[in-house]
């Protein structure tokens, strides 16, 4: 979740960099993870709501059989339905992200009386981070979720008639549905995330003074990266389904309700 911004501040051989660029280069990562990634987050999300075993070919039996099925019956289109939500997203969450992840690395360092960031700073600095995060993300997680699920398929024409009819037939508070299943994916993940990288990195060689450090540098972090992303989303998987299922479903309230 800030796992860029943090690795730099832990590692002593990092330039710091504007917050400028970093924040652009965040968010051209970003958008370019969401395009190429998209379609296994449909599938993920379809597997996330479908409910009991699998009977008559009804339903997806792994990830495979989803993406063979969705392409087959509802076109190659449907696996990018709704990519536009996490798109629009990812500017604000990334202004967030950096802003809160280095206010929360002062806080904390000033709180402890910490000279550099370690292991247990990081988690916290990670997780407080993350759950600021949510405050931006869970509307358009929602909205996402919605177009993605194949029961509301013909529900929505797209992601702008999807919000009109969520705000108006559920309610402006609606959208924030599922809200506490996404913080706690957030904190989970970065807990997960900043506990493991720490111990993967101090497993590793450190790059040389000579040849190519920057090589093995980048080698160290992906390895560290690839070891805390896994441990992460094996943390945090359970909240993530519960926060689907919480938002695909729609809720007809009163008109009380909707102020």
């Amino acid at each position: 979740m800030t796992t860029k911004n943090i690795a730099a501040r832990t590692n002593n051989n990092a330039t710091s960099q504007p917050f400028r660029y970093q924040f652009a280069a965040g968010a051209v990562a970003g958008i370019s993870e969401i395009l190429v990634m998209y379609p296994l987050d449909v599938v993920k999300t379809r597997i996330q709501l479908q409910h009991g075993k699998v009977v008559d070919g009804e339903g997806y039996n792994g990830v495979l059989d989803c993406f063979r099925k969705i392409a087959r019956n509802e076109g190659v289109s449907r696996l990018y339905r709704g990519i536009t939500a996490p798109i629009l997203m990812e500017v604000p969450k990334r202004a967030i992200k950096f802003s809160a992840n280095d206010s929360f690395t002062t806080f904390y360092q000033r709180l402890f009386s910490a000279p550099t960031v370690t292991q247990p700073l990081a988690i916290l600095t990670g997780a407080s981070a993350g759950a600021t995060e949510s405050l931006v993300v869970v509307p358009f997680e929602l909205l996402k979720i919605r177009l993605q699920d194949k029961t509301s398929a013909s529900r929505y024409n797209g992601l702008f008639d999807c919000l009109v009819k969520v705000v108006h037939q559920e309610g402006l508070l609606a959208l924030y549905n599922g809200f506490e299943a996404t913080l706690w994916r957030h904190v989970v993940w970065n807990a997960g995330y900043f506990g493991c990288i720490f111990q993967v990195r101090a497993q590793l060689p450190a790059p040389a003074t000579s040849g190519n450090p920057r090589r093995q540098k980048m080698k160290n972090d992906l390895i560290a990266g690839f070891v805390g992303g896994v441990v992460g989303t094996t943390f945090n998987t359970p909240l993530d389904v519960v926060k689907s299922r919480i938002q695909s479903t729609a809720k007809t309230v009163g008109i009380r309700q909707k102020i």
